[in-house]
């Protein structure tokens, strides 16, 4: 079942993330440990990492997808790598965008299998045998920086700039996975996403320690559907206010917005009770294309919930064209310095 994060943890830091902060520190400690001894794997491709500080979305991955498009203009076979979070494999598994279920494999990983293959790996070494096995050279990791024991020849860390790091405490006490000291180590660049000045701290300590720094955003498409539109908008990502922001940027009217915890897994009584909120305000529906895959292969009521939503879709769109094609240069170039050594 998925958990939603508390509130506290994006607000400025109070009396409940002091409480927890020898928790926090004890977390941040073996956290920091955990990456410092950490045993990577190497494999025979450039790995580029796609990751974030913080627990909870921050546009991960529209990134990786964008990635993905890149490095395949350049002549790369990529292939995703993922743990599936929300999903229930247990082994390596092949993602079928056609025939696979959320409940399965996740949600991001049916969004991902769209464009390039994505393998479902509790053990990343093994998802990344088995994507080399069959044929990708490039392989993108969605997330995975803090644990995962695969090399990651580049990570680009993705922070969204209205939301930055929250209250700064680490878990319990806030949303970072670690210290940001401690994983500021092992980035190599950072991707602040959408507009705000919240994460200009990390900006300025990540350009100070000699990392470059990208900006990108979210692009919304198919906006004439939504133009004048009044909705009802629902969404079980990491940052449902971000997809509200978006429908809002589209042009339609959020009128009532729902929030669910991330990788919610709608039952029949949310179907029944978003559909009667809709007609009640005479409202349409709308939802995030992850929300989406999520209603796919239910019951008779989240099947009329999914005929009764429209879809905001998104992309990444980045504020200088080349980036993707740095980004994907500075992989494949740190991996040929990797085998060649």
């Amino acid at each position: 079942m998925a958990s939603e994060a508390p509130p506290f943890w994006w607000e400025a830091a109070d009396w409940r993330a002091w409480s927890l902060s020898p928790l926090s520190a004890l977390y941040g400690l073996v956290a920091g440990y955990r990456m410092a001894s950490a045993k990577r794997a190497k494999v025979d491709v450039p790995v580029l990492c796609v990751g974030n500080f913080t627990v909870g979305g921050e546009g991960k991955t529209p990134v990786s997808i964008a990635l993905a498009k890149q490095a395949k203009k350049l002549g790369r076979k990529p292939g995703f790598l993922t743990r599936g979070h929300g999903g229930s494999m247990a082994t390596a598994h092949l993602v079928d965008a056609k025939k696979d279920l959320s409940r399965h494999v996740g949600d991001e990983p049916l969004l991902l299998a769209r464009h390039a293959p994505t393998l479902v790996a509790p053990d990343r070494l093994t998802g990344a045998r088995e994507l080399i096995g069959i044929g990708c050279d490039f392989i993108i990791m969605d997330d995975g920086f803090q644990s995962a024991r695969l090399h990651m020849d580049y990570a680009v860390m993705v922070v969204d700039a209205r939301r930055g790091l929250g209250n700064g405490h680490v878990i319990p006490g806030g949303p970072l996975r670690a210290r940001l000291i401690d994983q500021l180590r092992y980035a190599d660049a950072l991707l602040t996403m959408g507009e705000g000045s919240a994460a200009d701290h990390v900006v300025r300590k990540a350009s100070r320690a000699g990392r470059p720094v990208f900006q990108a955003g979210l692009k919304a498409r198919g906006v004439r559907a939504i133009k004048g539109g009044r909705f009802l908008a629902f969404a079980g990502i990491g940052n449902p206010k971000k997809f509200f922001d978006s429908v809002t940027g589209a042009g339609g009217a959020v009128v009532e917005g729902k929030s669910f915890p991330d990788h919610h897994p709608y039952d029949d009584d949310d179907a029944r009770d978003l559909i009667a909120a809709a007609e009640k305000g005479e409202l349409q529906l709308i939802t995030t294309e992850k929300d989406m895959v999520r209603l796919r292969g239910g019951s008779e009521a989240l099947s009329a919930l999914a005929e009764h939503c429209r879809v905001l879709q998104v992309e990444a769109q980045f504020d200088a064209p080349d980036m993707p094609v740095t980004i994907i240069e500075s992989t494949i170039e740190a991996w040929r310095e990797r085998i060649l050594k």
